[in-house]
């Protein structure tokens, strides 16, 4: 077992998430079968109570796991210096075997506690609280999910080994067979550039054109090819090394922690974009404003990495 200040703060969250999480559990089944909104029976009046007491554990339990995600890479990045070979997260992620199955997990885990929080925002300004039973259904499978990542998180901090020799992010992320996202090193860079260019202009005209579903699908496609992009390409430029592919080094303070900046501006435009479409698709929202706020977010995005190369090009004379 490997402990550090901050290993300890996350082991005491995730009890105390949990704890509490399991409590809002038991009765969100209660809720999901007896609630009827109509009904003024005793029973009735006494689930509406609880609702507002669990969903507010609730919320404060998924608002807080946000920022915590940002925090475990903070950690990571850091414990990366007592980790024979470990340059940056990224050794220290795969230091463990389920390691990176860990990270993808805590990755998808934000979309779905973040759409929980918007829905139940909805409900609240609701009159009649038309989506309690929905989102205390989502809930009973966030909770499992939550459960799953807690259990993974503490099981990863205490399968760290200090004294283990692990292979550095420069070979994490190559084309080397060892490597596992070797497959990925296979698509040539203007394959990767076309696709991410053709994909941001298509997300820009189906926003303007004010399609839920498709803008939902393309959305989840951006994310996807805007992270390809940043291992194959875009970073490259970033480190100003042809070399070096390590979607975690960027996050540290030589590359002025740019890589918080990419990815929290990644994460808030494609979120916004799902997670709108979603509630829309619901009734639980007339608002349109997402397509707004997608765009905006998903260009700072595009421009930021877009800029890295330009620059590159202007200050060298020359392409990597």
């Amino acid at each position: 077992m490997f402990l550090t200040p901050e290993i300890i703060a996350i082991y005491i969250l995730d009890i105390i998430f949990l704890v509490f999480a399991t409590f809002a559990f038991f009765i969100s089944i209660k809720i999901v079968k007896n609630w009827d909104i109509n009904s003024t029976s005793q029973n009735q009046y006494g689930l509406e109570k609880k609702a507002v007491l669990v969903a507010t554990i609730i919320k404060y339990i998924f608002t807080l796991k946000l920022p915590l995600f940002i925090f475990f890479v903070f950690v990571a990045d850091k414990i990366s210096d007592v980790i024979t070979g470990a340059m940056c997260a990224a050794g220290v992620v795969n230091s463990v075997s389920f390691g990176l199955s860990l990270f993808i997990f805590k990755i998808l885990n934000l979309y779905v506690f973040g759409f929980w929080i918007a829905l139940h925002v909805k409900d609240m300004a609701h009159e009649k609280l038309k989506f309690t039973k929905l989102k205390f259904s989502i809930f009973i499978v966030a909770y499992v999910l939550l459960v799953i990542e807690i259990l993974y998180e503490i099981s990863f901090f205490n399968s760290l080994d200090v004294d283990k020799i692990v292979s550095c992010c420069g070979t994490l992320f190559s084309a080397a067979s060892a490597s596992t996202l070797s497959f990925i090193f296979e698509i040539p860079n203007q394959v990767t550039i076309a696709m991410f260019y053709i994909n941001f202009i298509l997300l820009v005209v189906i926003g303007l054109l004010k399609k839920e579903i498709p803008f939902l699908i393309i959305n989840i496609l951006f994310l996807l090819v805007s992270i390809i992009s940043l291992i194959l390409f875009f970073g490259t430029y970033i480190y100003e090394l042809p070399t070096h592919h390590c979607p975690f080094c960027f996050l540290q303070k030589e590359y002025h922690y740019i890589g918080y900046l990419l990815y929290i501006t990644l994460f808030i435009g494609t979120f916004s974009a799902i997670n709108g479409s979603i509630l829309y698709m619901l009734k639980a929202s007339k608002n349109k404003s997402f397509y707004k706020t997608s765009l905006i977010f998903n260009t700072i995005y595009m421009l930021i990495v877009t800029a890295y190369p330009i620059l590159y090009y202007v200050k060298n004379g020359v392409w990597l």
